[in-house]
């Protein structure tokens, strides 16, 4: 039988209940990491030496706060188990990835309400220069985490240049405005 191409690590891990705050940074941290959980307690992250070193610390962390952990290197059975884990890291970067697209649908409808109102203030156009650089940056984060390339990506990544243009033109329409502004008062 042809075992998968792909090696991940398997954590399994048990910690008390209280303090809940640090069952839940370690839950966050992981998600944080890209895991895809299995069940609770019991998560998968492809196999790279960052994690490796990664989970390692986070081991010594749960001994530390009286819980139990074990960490496995794991191949699926057989293609059809690889596909069925690749396909549940997919869903939770897309999952993330829709995110982004309601975000940037919020974008556009401000860029929009601020054109129609014409509001070409440079304080506006700040305002929505750092929320485009916030998409942007969320959108790199979870790219990051796209270990396996969900459907979403493209589109996410030609969204954002959507918004680029959109924030593009409402800069050169906040200049104009300017220009028009100081012309009239000399």
């Amino acid at each position: 039988m042809q075992r998968g191409m792909n090696a991940w690590l398997l954590l399994t891990y048990k910690v008390p209940p209280e303090p809940s705050r640090r069952r839940v940074a370690l839950w966050r941290r992981l998600k944080a990491m890209g895991a895809v959980y299995l069940q609770n307690g019991v998560c998968l992250l492809p196999k790279t030496e960052a994690h490796i070193g990664e989970l390692r610390l986070m081991e010594a962390e749960i001994a530390e706060m009286a819980g139990e952990s074990v960490l496995l290197e794991t191949m699926a059975f057989d293609a059809a188990q690889e596909n069925k884990v690749m396909a549940r890291f997919k869903a939770d970067r897309d999952d993330e990835y829709r995110e982004v697209l309601g975000r940037c649908a919020g974008f556009e409808a401000e860029i929009a309400k601020e054109i129609r109102i014409e509001k070409f203030t440079y304080a506006e156009l700040d305002e929505e220069t750092v929320d485009f650089k916030k998409l942007k940056a969320w959108y790199e984060k979870i790219k990051s985490l796209d270990y396996y390339g969900a459907d979403l990506a493209k589109t996410v990544a030609a969204r954002l240049n959507e918004c680029e243009a959109l924030l593009d033109d409402y800069a050169r329409r906040v200049f104009e405005a300017q220009v028009e502004n100081q012309d009239g008062a000399l």
